[in-house]
């Protein structure tokens, strides 16, 4: 593992989570669109991670070897959970028997997300302080 590769895997985790974070605050926002521009309500989105590995040459023993760069997004998917049906036949976009069907987006759900996805955010950003404190200590070694 090279110097720097611990800030990579850091800053890796804090941009997957960002983007975690920016995916749950659209399921919030969107929790009542019952019209989308696919015509249904909306769906929920999830962010889906996956390990950022790579092939590297060691340069001593020239083999070949799987290296963990970080994580990153994989894609952003839709949760096929069906839709909540709600009686409300004043609303536009009641059925004949005057249901409507809501997002699949369950706001206590989403703030538990939020909520793991700023800790996992704070726990990369404690990791990349730990990093820099460690690094230099030792360059003081050398004074």
């Amino acid at each position: 593992m090279r110097i720097f590769d611990t800030f990579k895997i850091s800053a890796s985790g804090m941009t997957a989570e960002k983007l975690r974070m920016d995916t749950v605050a659209s399921n919030i926002a969107n929790a009542t669109t019952t019209r989308t521009e696919d015509g249904g309500p909306y769906r929920r989105k999830v962010a889906v991670f996956k390990e950022n590995l790579e092939r590297e040459l060691d340069r001593i023993s020239g083999r070949s070897e799987v290296v963990s760069r970080g994580v990153k997004v994989d894609a952003i998917t839709e949760d096929p959970t069906p839709f909540r049906l709600v009686y409300d036949p004043e609303h536009p976009d009641a059925n004949e028997e005057g249901y409507v069907e809501m997002p699949n987006v369950n706001v206590l759900n989403e703030m538990v997300d939020m909520i793991a996805a700023t800790r996992a955010y704070e726990a990369n950003i404690t990791a990349l302080n730990a990093s820099k404190a460690m690094f230099l200590k030792a360059l003081e070694i050398g004074r």
